[in-house]
């Protein structure tokens, strides 16, 4: 169990949001913070403090206006610190090399594969052959709808009809190296863990997952500890100082 940094890139700049706020129509979220810093900076503390498998995300689609300035600030985070950091966003069989030869150690994908609300072997099966299961991180954010987590796409806005379980978790173990799990509904919220969705995920067996969501104070990491039976990394956001919440950067770095 080991602290995940991230770097949160919307509209070209380093941000904390509520991730369930999230919208496509006018590049719209609701902002807890907005970095004075560029993503450079943030991968360099990282990489100082030899924090590594952080997530760059970027969080605006390929046709937004913002794109290409998003996409700038996420290629000067792993240029800093090659090697160290994933990227998600918009990656594709088509773009996942350039990341990667970017500097990226892995490429993050939720959409790609997961279409028209089902999973698309055909997409997964292409980014294997691009990239190689080793350099694939999963990304199965999900949403909770009618008591049942649902895996969601297109920067958590769209429903699929996937969800997630023991066995999904097994059948996609196959195709990546890691999973990526945001609990949509507490991101950005500071307000506690998603307890049944780390219990879901403390019962996986076999491969390395990072939980992202609501994480506010030390008591909600020994919760996460507990339920997931300390074999979840963890991901920390808008309670951090360094993105102007309270908890300390140097607990989080600390915490086993």
């Amino acid at each position: 169990m080991k602290f995940r940094p991230c770097i949160d890139i919307h509209n070209g700049q380093v941000k904390q949001i509520v991730g369930g706020s999230l919208k496509d129509e006018n590049n719209n979220a609701v902002e807890n913070f907005i970095s004075v810093q560029d993503a450079a900076y943030y991968a360099e503390l990282y990489k100082q403090n030899h924090i590594s498998g952080g997530h760059v995300i970027l969080l605006n689609p390929v046709t937004s206006p913002y794109y290409e300035a998003t996409k700038k600030q996420a290629l000067l985070a792993l240029d800093r610190y090659k090697g160290g950091l994933q990227v998600g966003g918009g990656i594709t069989d088509k773009n996942a090399t350039e990341y990667l030869n970017a500097g990226a150690s892995h490429v993050i994908v939720t959409s790609f594969v997961f279409q028209n609300g089902e999973i698309n072997y055909d997409n997964l099966k292409k980014l294997i052959k691009a990239v190689g299961k080793q350099r694939l991180v999963l990304d199965v954010s999900c949403r909770k709808k009618d008591g049942r987590y649902f895996i969601v796409t297109d920067r958590w806005q769209k429903f699929t009809n996937v969800i997630l379980t023991e066995q999904v978790f097994d059948k996609l173990s196959c195709f990546c190296d890691e999973f990526l799990i945001h609990a949509v509904d507490a991101e950005g919220k500071a307000k506690g863990i998603e307890e049944e969705l780390a219990e879901i995920m403390g019962k996986i067996e076999g491969i390395t997952m990072t939980y992202a969501g609501g994480i506010s104070c030390m008591e909600d990491l020994l919760t996460l500890k507990k339920l997931g039976k300390a074999k979840i990394d963890f991901t920390i956001g808008s309670a951090l100082d360094i993105f102007g919440g309270k908890m300390k950067f140097e607990d989080a770095m600390s915490f086993q």
